[in-house]
């Protein structure tokens, strides 16, 4: 009788337990009844910094137009005439002025001796001048004048536009281009978002 008793009893936990496990199944979940509620915001994250794997500079070749100047003397031969500074012309020509003076005093009188005279000293002058031009003649002089000119070369230049850089985040790795070299780590924005 006991045995039986026994038996009952343990059978009588035993569904107990099994009515327990089927209710706590089939009531929804804890958490499902909780006031958790998903933005309709993607989250703005939060900042962390990765380490950079590799950074490779993007190159780009640049024409510079550099410009040149060159310059060198270059002789040029120019013809001199006679001048008056010369002494053998200025002579000539200042006695021939006088000889023609001394000359053209010897007409008129009064105020046309005056004009006769002024007028007898120029083309004498003129005369003097051109006897000395005669038996000194017009040489030829080098002058040295200096020559410019302007060229442009050509070379071209590389110059960095940017860089290529890898960085890796928990075990997978990225790429992205920045302005500049970020070194051994770069700060990246990590996002939540929560599953479907």
């Amino acid at each position: 009788m006991r045995n039986k008793q026994s038996t009952v009893q343990i059978l009588a936990v035993a569904a107990g337990v099994a009515g327990m496990i089927g209710s706590a199944l089939a009531a929804s979940p804890s958490w499902a009844n909780s006031r958790h509620t998903v933005s309709s915001q993607p989250s703005q994250g939060t900042y962390q910094y990765a380490p950079v794997t590799r950074v490779e500079p993007i190159i780009r070749q640049v024409r510079v137009d550099t410009p040149r100047r060159e310059c060198w003397d270059e002789a040029r031969y120019v013809e001199s005439r006679a001048h008056i500074s010369d002494p053998a012309v200025g002579g000539r020509t200042l006695l021939g002025s006088i000889i023609g003076g001394v000359i053209g005093h010897q007409f008129g009188s009064g105020r046309g001796r005056d004009a006769a005279t002024v007028a007898g000293a120029a083309i004498g002058a003129g005369v003097g001048y051109d006897s000395a031009a005669k038996r000194y003649p017009a040489g030829v002089r080098e002058e040295v004048v200096q020559r410019c000119e302007v060229s442009y070369r050509q070379e071209y230049q590389e110059r960095i536009e940017g860089y290529r850089v890898s960085y890796r985040v928990d075990g997978r790795e990225y790429d992205t281009q920045m302005p500049y070299d970020p070194g051994d780590r770069i700060r990246v924005r990590v996002s939540v978002v929560p599953a479907p």
